[in-house]
């Protein structure tokens, strides 16, 4: 792999950790200081997301661009659980299938940020960092 691909592949995994380090952030940030309690849903997507953190920095550190072969699996499924988390807020999940009766809901209007749903960001999140990861492998398969 010659430097440009390098770079941009280095900038690639660099932006895929800054969103998953700033999603973690802010889920912390969410939980911790502001007391709102994660309903199961939440918890599988930030089961998901707390790794990939992880592991796209070290990815960075070791400018690893097999990095994708590892993080997409982490990314597609806190994806999958994300849609479906926004499927039920969006009122398109059947109740009788909906697993977060109990506990604490994501559906009260307090939890969203800026008015998005943060089961939507959620989506959108795992949605950029496989995207990238996708432009990575495509990068490092040519």
């Amino acid at each position: 792999m010659n430097t440009a691909s390098t770079s941009d592949t280095w900038t690639l995994l660099f932006g895929a950790w800054l969103i998953a380090f700033a999603s973690s952030l802010a889920v912390l940030f969410i939980g911790e200081v502001m007391g709102q309690a994660p309903c199961n849903l939440c918890w599988f997507q930030r089961a998901c997301m707390f790794p990939l953190a992880i592991v796209l920095a070290v990815a960075c550190l070791r400018q690893d661009a097999g990095a994708w072969r590892y993080a997409l699996p982490l990314a597609a499924a806190g994806w999958a659980i994300s849609l479906f988390h926004t499927l039920i807020y969006a009122g398109a999940i059947p109740q009788s299938i909906q697993p977060c009766g109990q506990g604490p809901s994501c559906s009260s209007a307090d939890m969203t940020i800026l008015s998005v749903p943060l089961p939507l960001l959620s989506v959108l999140a795992f949605s950029g960092i496989a995207a990238l990861l996708l432009i990575v492998r495509r990068k490092t398969r040519a």
